[in-house]
């Protein structure tokens, strides 16, 4: 098949501007590699304390480093849905793995947030810090030299990111991501919406609103509409890092033990010999534009502009804002997944699912089929599904069309021609904007601007009806630097209360929305940040403000050459309490949004870069 033309321009960019880094990196990689378990080396001493907590037979398999040790890193938790039940998940892998002529030891957990829990509340703003606290952590369990491969179970937000960003540093070993599946349908996605803006309204009480909710989040597996944590499952089984077929299997059933036993034996078979596959060599360049396409013609979630940035950023590849544009020109949108429609994922799987997906864009010269994945060689391998067979696990073909065309179409008869997401700019700086659920009309907005530093602020400014008009609402110290980026989900129900109301509404933010952002014109993760004297910081009510997404451009119609900035930067005792105070030097050391909003390596260092020392020391 042939790549399409932009595809392949794009790969070849990021290739060569990634050239030293990634070649430094693998250099790394093939230093740190070994034959045979790398736990040999081991002083008796250290190794000794490596399987003294094992019994049985292990243990001497363990002692005599003659059989692989795969790790498991887990973001397991009971308050968690999402990871609920992964508290099963290591003693199948462990039973798998000794099956397959290996061992598999428990070598740590790492911490798992979930923003619908923060949401509006202090903990959200350690949410986005919780992406590389976890990487770090995940170093940590791996950084004992006593494992061959890993498995990465976890699926939420900042999770799965920060989890592939741990193993790319150890990227000599191969690593497979584990995930628990999405809970069962339940309250339609819509119909929570319209009671979130009946409560913004007044007109429903507390228990109408935690009724409906209950009912939508109401079991163990991942919430099934399709924001970060769904796009986390998506995007990485394109990338070739789950088994095929793995993403959307509920929990609680056969299929699921049966995916996450055979990831335990793939991940021996894969430790060694002939079949050996490093992560360092499936997460290259093709593989990022895989993942990167497929969130595109899914409308996936707007973190993952920062997270693929940082994750790849983890592999030595350098990826920009400009690439996510130049493909969302040529990649069409092929699911309605609510936000940006009705289904939710449990029907995107029984339409036909990542299957389906890999197919019709492979057919279309949209992904890169010469890949490495942890299932072999070549992505064609992910357009087969896994089914059990008198209670074995195999491989069929996929559908090989959509079965239910509302919800997942092919590449040529796409719901809209280009991708999801999209890219701003102007004299505000950079921002993302997610159009998949925006509708043709609401996509150029020019208004008035209200500005704010704080949801709370906001709500109370709707409350008192100041915002009944056509308005473009700024909600600045919100990014990384000044707060930790949170997700601002409490603005939704009001703005879709006004936009209802007809009148003309857009956000502009540089903090986040994820991929709930819905039918409102959002321009967020707006760089350079308030906070860092961004031109946001400029801003005043009342300035005119342009949101077009239809010609990618964001711009306030004022002239800002003679203004200084107002609330610049934040009081460091506006972010204490909650933990906050623990990531200090994070938020001091975090870079800007299109490089990842990382606090790891010269691209975070890089933010401060032409910054006086008394700016970067505030």
């Amino acid at each position: 098949m042939t790549t399409h033309p932009v595809v392949a321009e794009v790969t070849a960019r990021i290739a060569a501007r990634s050239a030293a880094s990634r070649t430094a990196y693998l250099d790394r990689v093939t230093l740190a590699a070994q034959d045979g378990p790398t736990r040999r080396d081991l002083a008796c001493s250290n190794l000794a304390h490596g399987f003294a907590g094992i019994t049985g037979g292990d243990k001497d398999l363990l002692r005599a480093n003659r059989r692989p040790n795969v790790a498991i890193v887990s973001a397991y938790n009971d308050m968690l849905s999402a990871h609920q039940p992964m508290h099963e998940y290591p003693d199948w892998i462990k039973g798998a793995a000794r099956l397959a002529g290996g061992v598999a030891q428990f070598a740590g957990g790492v911490p798992a947030m979930c923003d619908g829990i923060t949401q509006g509340r202090a903990g959200m703003e350690l949410s986005l810090f919780s992406r590389d606290v976890i990487a770090m952590a995940t170093a940590v369990a791996l950084s004992h030299d006593m494992f061959d491969a890993g498995l990465l179970l976890g699926v939420c937000d900042k999770i799965v990111p920060g989890l592939l960003i741990g193993a790319l540093s150890f990227g000599h070993l191969p690593a497979i991501l584990v995930p628990a599946g999405p809970m069962h349908s339940g309250l339609p996605n819509k119909e929570k919406a319209r009671v979130r803006q009946l409560y913004a309204e007044g007109k429903a009480t507390r228990e109408d609103l935690l009724d409906a909710e209950a009912a939508s989040y109401h079991s163990p597996g991942t919430c099934t509409f399709y924001g970060t944590a769904n796009s986390n499952q998506l995007v990485v089984e394109v990338m070739g890092l789950h088994l095929p077929g793995a993403s959307f299997v509920p929990p609680g059933t056969r299929l699921r033990r049966a995916l996450t036993e055979e990831a335990a034996r793939r991940a021996v078979e894969i430790s060694r010999g002939d079949e050996y596959t490093p992560i360092a060599h499936v997460v290259d360049e093709k593989a990022v534009v895989n993942g990167v396409v497929a969130l595109l013609a899914t409308g996936g979630s707007t973190n993952h502009t920062m997270h693929l940035v940082a994750i790849a950023s983890a592999a030595g590849i350098e990826l920009t804002w400009d690439d996510f544009d130049d493909l969302s020109s040529v990649v069409p949108l092929l699911t309605r997944v609510y936000p940006n429609g009705s289904a939710d994922i449990n029907h995107f799987q029984a339409a036909g699912g990542v299957q389906f997906l890999v197919d019709t864009l492979l057919d279309a010269g949209l992904l890169h089929e010469d890949v490495r994945t942890v299932a072999g060689p070549g992505l064609g391998r992910y357009r087969r599904e896994p089914v059990l067979v008198e209670g074995a696990l195999t491989w069929r073909d996929g559908p090989g069309r959509s079965l239910d065309t509302y919800v997942l179409r092919p590449a040529t008869d796409p719901f809209a021609r280009d991708g999801g997401l999209r890219t701003l700019s102007g004299n505000l700086g950079r921002a993302v904007i997610k159009v998949s659920a925006v509708a043709a009309e609401h996509r150029v907005v020019e208004a008035p601007a209200r500005v704010f530093t704080s949801q709370e602020a906001f709500g109370v400014a709707f409350k008192a009806g100041e915002l009944d008009r056509d308005v473009v609402v700024v909600v600045r110290q919100q990014g990384p630097r000044a707060n930790g980026m949170p997700e601002l989900h409490k603005l939704v129900p009001a703005l879709g209360v006004l936009m209802d109301r007809g009148f003309k509404v857009a956000l502009v933010t540089d903090g986040r929305m994820s991929g709930a952002s819905g039918k409102i014109p959002a321009a967020i993760q707006v760089t350079p940040e308030a906070a860092v004297g961004g031109p946001l910081a400029l801003v005043r009510d009342g300035d005119p403000v342009r949101l077009d997404a239809v010609t990618g451009t964001l711009e306030v119609l004022a002239d800002l050459a003679v203004r200084e900035p107002v609330d610049f930067p934040p009081g460091a005792d506006a972010w204490v309490g909650t933990g906050r105070e623990l990531f200090g030097a994070l938020r001091h050391a975090v870079g800007p949004a299109d490089r990842g909003a990382s606090v790891f390596g010269p691209i975070a260092a890089s933010h401060f870069a032409g910054r006086t020392t008394q700016e970067v020391s505030r």
